[in-house]
């Protein structure tokens, strides 16, 4: 065989495997492009984002992994991102903040500010990430969900998940239990040493270090305990409903 017709056997050769491929690769975006969804976005790429999660939650996450703290010299300005859920006017004398504790009975108990502040006050200064790839040095003050959960809500630690909404229910977020109770997570009501802003979610917002900034609820109205997974705006969408780090 001279070196012309090896040319063209080659050439068909690499033409058939370039199609065979080309037809794989075709009938794998119809199969999942067709796949039933969950949450938004097809089944397959959801589970794929579900093994993301086993594995980053098996792997790294404990409590003892805290987001590095810097000194508040620091700090940086924030911009207001998002406006979701606030675009009622508040009255924040009016505000209340509805909590479901977790278990039978499950009575809902309504609490104020003064109620937040009477726990222990805690500060950390750490980046705030957004999934848009952008992070600030921010300085945030308020009690840690962990110390609210035991003195308004006693037993709800064992549950899977906590659901928190904004008052109008506009917003919502679902986060596991483990990173809620997170000692680094808080209930804030102070940013950079000042009182919230309104758009950044006063008079109560959360703020989750080891989660990124589309799971850190600005005005919190409501908090739920469930061992279901509470729904989630932006999983809603199709983005990971762990959103984590």
């Amino acid at each position: 065989m001279n070196s012309e017709q090896e040319m063209k056997r080659r050439t068909r050769r690499d033409f058939l495997v370039l199609g065979a491929g080309a037809a794989t690769a075709i009938g794998g975006w119809e199969w999942l492009m067709h796949s039933p969804e969950q949450d938004g976005i097809p089944g397959p790429l959801r589970h794929v984002l579900g093994l993301d999660r086993r594995v980053t939650r098996g792997l790294l996450f404990s409590d003892g992994h805290l987001a590095p703290e810097f000194p508040r010299d620091r700090v940086e300005p924030i911009i207001v991102n998002g406006d979701y859920g606030l675009d009622d006017e508040l009255d924040l004398a009016e505000w209340k903040l509805q909590v479901t504790p977790y278990g039978a009975a499950r009575n809902p108990v309504s609490l104020n500010m003064d109620d937040i502040r009477r726990l222990p006050k805690v500060e950390h200064t750490f980046e705030f990430k957004c999934i848009e790839g952008w992070s600030k040095v921010v300085n945030w003050a308020g009690a840690r969900l962990s110390d609210f959960t035991a003195r308004h809500a006693a037993g709800s630690e064992k549950a899977r998940f906590v659901g928190l909404e904004t008052p109008d229910k506009e917003y919502f977020v679902g986060v596991d239990m483990a990173s809620a109770l997170h000692p680094q997570t808080l209930l804030c009501y102070e940013m950079n040493g000042k009182p919230l802003e309104a758009g950044h979610g006063a008079p109560l917002r959360l703020i989750i270090p080891v989660k990124y900034g589309i799971k850190n609820l600005k005005r919190i109205g409501q908090i739920v305990y469930q061992d279901t997974p509470p729904r989630d705006y932006w999983a809603q969408e199709g983005y990971d409903y762990y959103a984590g780090l």
